[in-house]
């Protein structure tokens, strides 16, 4: 007897302990709006879209139209990237982003919170378009 309350003590103990390190543990969302709370977000804003293309890319099957998609859509922002560290600005090259982001959000298969992060993204671009010359300051 002494033995079975012993172990339930002791699942029970391990049950908490592990419920408490999930409800601990930072929420993938929560943790995204930390990286976008304030303005320091506009000197890596590429890389911010790009760690949410990441994450959404993570819960894609992958094989198919979806992951086509993203992978494209991270390799067009890569190459812009490249361009604006050379300080060589592409509107052009923006709106491909843009575009294939929209086909991203348009058409991929995902969550309606995923999508809300991608078309907060796409604003983000947009804003980025319209203000580019003083964006830094």
């Amino acid at each position: 007897m002494r033995n079975i309350c012993r172990t339930a003590v002791a699942v029970l103990g391990l049950l908490v302990l592990g419920f408490s390190a999930v409800a601990q543990a930072p929420d993938w969302y929560e943790h995204r709006q930390e990286r976008w709370r304030g303005q320091e977000w506009r000197a890596r804003m590429f890389t911010e879209v790009k760690e949410d293309l990441d994450h959404i890319q993570s819960k894609t099957f992958p094989i198919g139209r979806d992951e086509y998609r993203i992978v494209r859509t991270k390799q067009e922002l890569d190459e812009l990237q490249s361009d604006l560290s050379a300080h060589r600005y592409s509107e052009a090259k923006l709106d491909q982003v843009i575009g294939t982001l929209q086909h991203v959000v348009a058409d991929n298969r995902m969550s309606a919170r995923d999508r809300d992060v991608l078309n907060e993204d796409l604003q983000h671009l947009r804003d980025y378009r319209a203000h580019h010359e003083n964006w830094g300051r």
